[in-house]
């Protein structure tokens, strides 16, 4: 994965809860940058990666996603006391997606969408359960006339609260009702197996070694190694049969229909 380094705070994205900013980078690119230091912190930006390069590896369109070195002295030129003290508390490595200039936030009303794409998205979304893709914040976007996943930062949930955490793999996933491609996942019957097949151990291990040792800060593990293991562990369990998280999805949808 490749790093760039920020040079220019351009503006905030204030509908985004964590702040997230457009900024431009030392290769001439333009990305909106996810601070470290806002909200969940860490494991907000792990969760982007993570639940990002899995979606990828599905198939599915996901801006790249760069590691990204911030400057403290960025905030001298900044205005606002708040992003001033983000950029500070955000000093070092951070993530960014690439932006898509001229790109629409997807309309379930006003758009179509195929029921194989909506499908899928549904699945992913229960896998690494996903609250944060409702009719009120879709976080998808339509650039050149294809469906754009972003804003992972709210799933895997479960790395909140480690205690446990193997066992709460089964743990109901209710948000799935929520979500804003439920009416249109009527494939969620076929894709299972096939996406299944797509998340082997070595693309489930090569994801998770992507994510900075300085991330996995966590207390309940001895090592770096430890903690990232449990978020391997944790991925691979969810894959085991039953997938109790796909049946609640296609539950959910006959409830909902």
């Amino acid at each position: 994965m490749r790093t760039v380094v920020a040079t220019r705070y351009v503006t905030p994205l204030r509908e985004g809860g964590s702040l997230p900013a457009i900024v431009e980078a030392d290769d001439d690119g333009v990305y909106v940058l996810k601070f470290r230091g806002a909200g969940q912190g860490p494991k907000s930006l792990i969760a982007e990666l993570v639940a990002g390069e899995i979606a990828r590896a599905l198939g599915l369109l996901v801006p790249e996603i760069v590691f990204i070195e911030l400057d403290p002295e960025l905030a001298r030129t900044e205005p606002d006391p708040e992003i001033q003290d983000l950029i500070r508390a955000s000093a070092g490595l951070n993530l960014a997606l690439d932006y898509l200039p001229g790109s629409v936030t997807f309309d379930p009303i006003a758009e179509t969408i195929d029921p194989d794409l909506a499908s899928a998205i549904v699945w992913l979304d229960a896998y690494v359960t996903n609250i944060d893709r409702t009719p009120r914040n879709t976080n998808m976007l339509i650039w050149h006339r294809r469906l754009w996943l972003i804003d992972h930062g709210a799933a895997l949930y479960f790395h909140h609260t480690w205690k446990n955490y193997l066992e709460r793999n089964r743990d109901p996933f209710p948000a799935i009702k929520n979500h804003v491609l439920l009416p249109f996942a009527s494939a969620l019957q076929t894709v299972d197996s096939e996406l299944t097949e797509r998340l082997s151990v070595e693309v489930i291990d090569k994801i998770v070694q992507l994510i900075p040792d300085d991330w996995l800060v966590d207390a309940p593990f001895r090592d770096i190694q430890q903690h990232r293991d449990a978020y391997i562990e944790y991925l691979l369990k969810r894959l085991e049969p039953p997938h109790l998280f796909w049946e609640e999805a296609i539950r959910a949808r006959s409830v909902d229909l």
